[in-house]
This record gives structure tokens, C-alpha cells and sequence, in this order.
């Protein structure tokens, strides 16, 4: 792996918006971000609208295209132009009525180099993502690019030690995690500091557990009953936050990744190594207790 510079794409997606005006803003982030260095960029969770799994309407299903299709299109091309590899988030459309939440690698030629269904879907009031999205079945998986080996989940798979211990085995250096997750208008100050906090600690203990330098995407502003919180953040692989989006602020975030901590991390706490592989047998089972 070498040195490279990772940025991230933090913006609004209003649902009054048209396609065509976030995708340009996409587009103008896009270039900022390669004009500041970047040579690999992550969008949010479903960057091209507004999180539509709040209700469950099949209407909201014509949403869904095709891969390769109009997204991948509109990342290859910028890819193509800006010679930069891109991670994107988009609605897939796999056969009549049978639909998934999936990440995309582009390559720097514009190609589609890499895909992954999302494999742990919510079902949750205003996440009603089970309604939309078939549980993905391409695994865990670890894409090459040209600098670094890169991992994508997307979201609830966030909360999941399993998925990003499988994905860092399949040799995944920088881990990005296309994210929408924001509060619910009538929740406390004390709920929303609780889970902002739960959800940052999850995404460093990824990066410490496996050594690996983690990335998460999120989105900023108010679509119907849900409020944003950004928070889009780079870790290295001792859980440092490198750098970190406002709550409320569309902006481009851009990060050196350095491949030499990875190394150094692994080496002082071995747990790769340490691992008794011989005793995990359990995970297979739903819950201990069998009866």
C-alpha cells in the first residue's frame, strides 16, 4: 500500500431537491476534493437523493437502477476526468422487485472495479430498510486499488464487529463505510449525545480491533422526521480520529493515509496473531443458549 490521500463527501440531500442539483453538487465536491490532493473519495449512503426508507411506500422503489447504470455512469466519468478512484452508495436494482443497498469501486479509468450489497439491513421506525433491500450475497471482500486494498460496508453493518474483522481478513487496508444515521426530532439531549458517541466508538474499535484505517460518510440536514448529525470521520489504526465534519455543515474532508501505521500497529498489538481461530465455532450459533 502506498501513501495516498483519502477525502470524503459530506452534503444535504433535501427532499425537495432534484437529482440533478445533488449530483452537481456531488460533481463540485468532487473537484474540490481532487483539486486538495485526494485519490480516493467516498460518498454518503445513497448520495444521490434523500434517505427514502422513512416510510414504506413502494412508489419509492422506481428509485432503484441498474449496475452499471445512470450512478456509476456519473461516478466512472468523474473517476475518468479526475483520475481519482471513488467509493459510491446507490440503489441497485437487480431483477423486477428484487432490490439491494450497494456500495460501488470505481477505478481511476472509470471502470466499476468492485461492488458490495449491504448484508445487515435495519428495520427500525424510519429505517424501514428491510421493505427496500434485499440482504447482499457477494461477501466480504477487499478491492485493489491502485494504492491501497479497500474495503466497503455500508451503514448497519457499521455495528457489527464480524463485518469488519472478515472484511480486514480479506486483506482490506483502508475500511470506508458509506453511512445515513441521523436523530429522530423528538429524541432528548442526553439520546443524542449517547448514540452520536456509541457510533464513533464503534467505528474506532473497528480500526483498533483490525489495524486498519477506517472511514465513515455520513449526511447533514433535516429530511422529514430524521435530523443528520454528520460527523464524517477518518481513523487511523490506533483509533485516533484524524479528522471529523461538523454536525450540521456540508463539507469536503480530506486526509493522508499512511500505510506505515498499519504495520506499526499490527506489531504492537498483535491481535491478528493472537487469534484463537480454533474457538470460534460459536459464532455460527444465533446465541449460546440452544434449548
Amino acid at each position: 500500500m502506498a501513501k495516498t490521500v483519502v477525502a470524503l463527501l459530506q452534503h444535504a440531500a433535501p427532499p425537495t431537491e432534484p437529482r440533478t442539483s445533488v449530483l452537481a453538487r456531488v460533481e463540485r465536491m468532487a473537484r474540490e476534493a481532487h483539486a486538495r490532493g485526494a485519490r480516493i473519495l467516498c460518498t454518503q449512503e445513497l448520495f444521490c437523493g434523500p434517505y427514502f426508507c422513512q416510510v414504506e411506500d413502494a412508489a419509492r422503489m422506481d428509485l432503484a437502477e441498474p449496475v452499471p447504470g445512470p450512478t456509476t455512469e456519473f461516478l466512472g466519468r468523474l473517476a475518468r476526468e479526475l483520475q481519482v478512484e471513488i467509493v459510491g452508495s446507490l440503489y441497485e436494482r437487480r431483477a423486477p422487485g428484487l432490490y439491494h443497498n450497494t456500495a460501488v469501486f470505481m477505478d481511476a479509468q472509470g471502470g466499476l472495479a468492485g461492488r458490495y450489497r449491504k448484508m445487515h439491513i435495519p428495520d427500525d421506525p424510519r429505517y424501514y430498510e428491510k421493505f427496500y433491500f434485499t440482504p447482499g450475497d457477494l461477501g466480504w471482500q477487499a478491492v485493489a486499488g491502485r494504492d491501497a486494498k479497500v474495503g466497503m460496508l455500508v451503514c448497519w453493518d457499521q455495528w457489527y464487529p464480524e463485518a469488519a474483522r472478515l472484511t480486514a481478513l480479506q486483506g482490506a487496508e483502508i475500511l470506508f463505510y458509506p453511512t445515513a444515521i441521523g436523530w429522530w426530532h423528538g429524541e432528548t439531549p442526553a439520546d443524542r449525545r449517547q448514540q452520536r458517541e456509541a457510533w464513533q466508538l464503534m467505528h474506532r474499535a473497528h480500526a483498533i480491533a483490525n489495524g486498519i484505517w477506517v472511514a465513515a460518510v455520513n449526511r447533514v440536514g433535516r429530511e422529514d422526521d430524521l435530523e443528520f448529525w454528520g460527523g464524517s470521520m477518518l481513523i487511523d489504526p490506533g483509533g485516533q480520529v484524524v479528522c471529523e465534519g461538523s454536525q450540521d455543515r456540508e463539507e469536503v474532508l480530506v486526509a493522508e493515509v499512511d500505510p506505515g501505521r498499519i504495520e506499526e500497529l499490527r506489531r504492537g498489538w498483535p491481535f491478528l496473531r493472537d487469534r484463537r481461530i480454533d474457538a470460534y465455532g460459536g459464532l455460527m450459533d444465533r446465541y449460546g443458549d440452544l434449548r
